[in-house]
C-alpha cells in the first residue's frame, strides 16, 4: 500500500506520460530486486530451478543464482549448480573456475567431484577428470555415481582392464546395477586384444533327416584402435557331406554413442552354407541402459535373398531383455521372424544364464538359414536355454541347448534338438 502511495505521488510530479512510465517501470523493477535481495537463498536456488528446468530461461537462472551464491558463499550446493548451469550454457572457463574452486574446498563431496570431472571429461580432458574423481574417490571409496563416471573416464583412455575392474567393484557393492552392466558389455569388446574361440553344434532330427548336422567353428578376433575384427571358419556336415565357410566381421566404433557390425563370407557349397553373404547394422548405446540396431542381411543361395533386421534391448537390474525381428521379402509376400532372449547375470557380463523364445528362422543361424532361401513362407517355433561363465579372467565356457518345431515344407514340420558347446581364450 505504501509502495502504490509513494509511486502515485512521484507520478504525478511528470507532465511528460512516456518519463511517467519509464520511471514506474524502472520503480517496478527496482522493487523487484529488492525482493528478490530479500529472498533467502534457498528460495533463490528454488526459482532458478524452476526457471532453467521448467521454462529453459538460463540467463534468468544464472543471474538469480549469483545472487544466492553471493549470499551463502560457502553453501557448495549453490556453487555446483551455479557452474552446471554455466555448462549446460557452454561458458566453459566460467564452469571451470566456478566448480574447481566448491571442488578444492570440498574433496569429500560427491557432488562436487562429479559435476568438476564431467565438465573436463565432456570437454576432451579425461586425465585431469580423472584425476578429480581419484581424490574424491579416496574419500568415497564405494561411490558408486563416482565409480561410474570413473569407468567411462578410463574408457575413454583406452584404460579397459582398469575399467572393466572398476565395474566389477560396482556390480560386487550393487549386483543390480543397471548402468554398471550396460558399460560392462562395451568395455568386453575393448578389454582384451586377442580372443581364440571354438564351438561345436550337434542337431538331431526326430524325423526329418536320418543322419544329425555337425557344425563346427574356430574364430580369432583382434582389438584394434578403430574397433575389433574377427575372422571365423565353420565347418559343417550335412546329409554326410562336408562344406566349409570362411567370415569376416568387423566392429568399427564410430563414437561413444554409435558402433557397427559389418559382415562378409564365402562358401564352397552353396546348399548347405550361402554361397556368399553379407551384413550391416548400426548400433547405438542410448540413455537409461537402452540400447538399439538396425540393419540387413545378404544371403546368396540359388537367388539373393534379403533379411532386415530391428532390435531394441534393456537393462535392468540384473537382467538384459532383448526383443529382434528379421523381416524378408519375397514374391509371396514378407516373413516375419521374432525372438525375445533373456539374460539374468550372475556376475560379470560374461557370467549369466540365458532364455530365448521365438518365431520364425534367423539369417545369424547357420543350422536352419538354408531354409530362408525357400519359395513358401515356412513357420518355425524354438526355444533355447543358455549358460556363460567367466573362469580367472581370461577363460569362458558356455553351452546351449534348443529346440525348434520347424516346417521344412508345406504341411509338414519336424522336431530338432541341438546341443552346443564353446570355449574362448582372451589374450
Amino acid at each position: 500500500m505504501i509502495n502504490s502511495i509513494i509511486t502515485t505521488n512521484l507520478l504525478a510530479h511528470y507532465k511528460d506520460k512516456k518519463n511517467a512510465i519509464y520511471f514506474a517501470i524502472c520503480l517496478l523493477i527496482a522493487f523487484n530486486s529488492f525482493a528478490q535481495e530479500e529472498k533467502t537463498s534457498d528460495e533463490l536456488f528454488v526459482m532458478a530451478r524452476k526457471e532453467a528446468f521448467d521454462n529453459d530461461n538460463y540467463d534468468e537462472a544464472i543471474r538469480l543464482m549469483n545472487i544466492a551464491t553471493e549470499k551463502a558463499p560457502e553453501y557448495a550446493d549453490l556453487s555446483i549448480f551455479l557452474g552446471r548451469l554455466y555448462t549446460w550454457t557452454d561458458q566453459t572457463d566460467k564452469a571451470r573456475t566456478t566448480l574447481k574452486k566448491v571442488f578444492e574446498n570440498n574433496k569429500n563431496y560427491e557432488d562436487a567431484a562429479i559435476a568438476y570431472a564431467s565438465l573436463e571429461y565432456w570437454n576432451d580432458n579425461s586425465p585431469k577428470a580423472l584425476e578429480i574423481v581419484n581424490t574424491s574417490l579416496a574419500y568415497n571409496p564405494n561411490a558408486e555415481d563416482l565409480l561410474l563416471l570413473k569407468s567411462k573416464i578410463l574408457m575413454d583412455l583406452k584404460q579397459y582392464q582398469e575399467a572393466n575392474t572398476t565395474l566389477n567393484t560396482i556390480l560386487k557393492n550393487n549386483p543390480k546395477s543397471t548402468e554398471a552392466r550396460a558399460l560392462m558389455q562395451n568395455v568386453k569388446k575393448e578389454s582384451a586384444k586377442n580372443e581364440i574361440g571354438v564351438s561345436y553344434d550337434f542337431v538331431h532330427f526326430d524325423k526329418r533327416f536320418d543322419q544329425p548336422w555337425h557344425l563346427a567353428s574356430v574364430d580369432y578376433s583382434r582389438q584394434t584402435k578403430y574397433g575389433s575384427i574377427i575372422s571365423r571358419f565353420n565347418y559343417a556336415n550335412r546329409f554326410g557331406t562336408g562344406s566349409t565357410q570362411f567370415e569376416l566381421d568387423l566392429y568399427p566404433r564410430i563414437s561413444n554413442t554409435f558402433y557397427a557390425y559389418i559382415n562378409g563370407g564365402i562358401s564352397n557349397n552353396k546348399g548347405i552354407f550361402p554361397e556368399y553373404r553379407a551384413g550391416f547394422s548400426l548400433y547405438a548405446n542410448l540413455p537409461a541402459a537402452f540400447e538399439a540396431d538396425a540393419g540387413f542381411r545378404l544371403l546368396v543361395f540359388s537367388d539373393q535373398t534379403w533379411v532386415y533386421t530391428a532390435a531394441i534391448g534393456k537393462y535392468y537390474k540384473n537382467y538384459w531383455f532383448n526383443f529382434r525381428t528379421y523381416l524378408t521379402p519375397s514374391d509371396s509376400g514378407v516373413s516375419n521372424s521374432y525372438a525375445l532372449t533373456v539374460r539374468y547375470y550372475l556376475g560379470g557380463a560374461d557370467d549369466y544364464l540365458s532364455v530365448s523364445a521365438g518365431t520364425g528362422f534367423s539369417p545369424d543361424d547357420a543350422t536352419n538359414n538354408v531354409l530362408i532361401n525357400s519359395n513358401t513362407q515356412l513357420n518355425s517355433t524354438n526355444f533355447s536355454v543358455g549358460y556363460r561363465k567367466l573362469i580367472k579372467k581370461t577363460h569362458i565356457i558356455y553351452a546351449q541347448a534348443a529346440y525348434e518345431n520347424i516346417e521344412y515344407a508345406t504341411d509338414s514340420r519336424g522336431n530338432q534338438y541341438t546341443i552346443g558347446i564353446g570355449y574362448i581364450k582372451r589374450f
